[in-house]
């Protein structure tokens, strides 16, 4: 067999897609991935697969996969559950001067390399960047998708929540380094169910970064979600998500409280008849309100339970630490 042509490369790309049982789509997107790498070969890509404890025979799919394939594909086993660490773990494994988080539910335009490198080429290196997602199956609901037309940077008057979609989100590998870690609270399979890449959006505008949506590199989201009340409840596990967002920066992002105003405003507009939160999909602004709070107060119980007795606190604290305080 003729020697790979990425063996001996290091990428300036790297996917990473993180999946838990999910082969029957999980196939579809590998091969849109290296569909699009064999568009464009000139920008050197690698794939990183994290399989989140999959019992679906993905881990076999993907040994063989690792072989066969024409771009270099790593599988990587993560059985801490949850979005957050199986995205931690691709993070740990990834060589690409750009890093490219796709879901497994995702395929990729064959012009997302093309419009990859264009945006890159100006060597902008802070910043976090999205693109557009456009609904994959037209029998899909259209939600979770991104379709804006122009391009937009994040300032505090627009929630995060959404602006940059998780699916098909780009930085360099020094925007993640200076972040850090996605928060394993948050995210699918998380305590806190959703909105880890919401948070790691509000932790770079912390860091001074941009946060840009471009209207190109597009990706097709086959969510499969066709029923009422599948989307309902993923509004609701997102806005848990971003009630525990809105505690856990309402320090230094207290911006984020006042679109919490802003939708309890709404929602009392909305008993008067006002207009819903989206009327075509039938969602109400009530929702939003209400798991708002219970995901701030979930917050507030897991930072308590990871605190230590008051009397273990005071043993932990160590003359330097006391002298340190003393000198504030």
């Amino acid at each position: 067999m003729p020697v790979p042509r990425w063996l001996g490369q290091r990428p300036e790309v790297s996917f990473i897609v993180c999946t838990r049982d999910r082969l029957a789509v999980l196939e579809a997107c590998i091969d849109s991935i290296r569909a699009a790498c064999r568009a464009h070969p000139a920008f050197a890509a690698e794939l990183v697969v994290v399989d989140n404890g999959s019992r679906d025979g993905t881990a076999k799919y993907l040994s063989a996969a690792a072989r066969t394939s024409d771009i270099a594909l790593t599988a990587v086993s993560e059985t801490r559950p949850g979005l957050a660490a199986a995205r931690n773990a691709g993070l740990a494994r990834a060589r690409g001067r750009v890093l490219v988080f796709v879901d497994d539910d995702c395929r990729l335009d064959g012009n997302y390399l093309v419009d990859l490198e264009r945006h890159y080429a100006s060597g902008e290196k802070w910043l976090i960047r999205g693109g557009r997602v456009e609904i994959g199956d037209a029998r899909d609901l259209p939600f979770t998708i991104k379709r804006c037309d122009r391009r937009e940077g994040l300032t505090q008057a627009v929630h995060p929540g959404g602006f940059v979609l998780g699916c098909n989100m780009t930085m360099h590998r020094e925007v993640a380094a200076r972040i850090g870690p996605f928060d394993e609270r948050f995210g699918a399979g998380g305590a806190l169910r959703s909105a880890e890449d919401t948070d790691y959006l509000v932790r770079a505008m912390l860091a001074g970064m941009a946060v840009e949506y471009v209207p190109d590199m597009t990706i097709f989201h086959h969510h499969g979600r066709r029923d009422r009340a599948a989307i309902d409840r993923l509004h609701r596990d997102y806005h848990f998500g971003n009630g525990a967002l809105c505690l856990k920066h309402f320090r230094r992002a207290p911006w984020l409280l006042r679109h919490f105003y802003w939708a309890a405003r709404a929602a009392l507009r909305e008993l008067a008849g006002g207009p819903r939160f989206d009327s075509d999909l039938r969602l109400s602004h009530w929702p939003i309100v209400l798991m708002n709070l219970a995901g701030a107060a979930k917050f507030a119980f897991l930072v308590l339970a990871r605190r230590p007795p008051r009397r273990a606190r005071r043993a932990q604290e160590t003359p330097e630490a006391k002298a340190e305080a003393g000198a504030r």
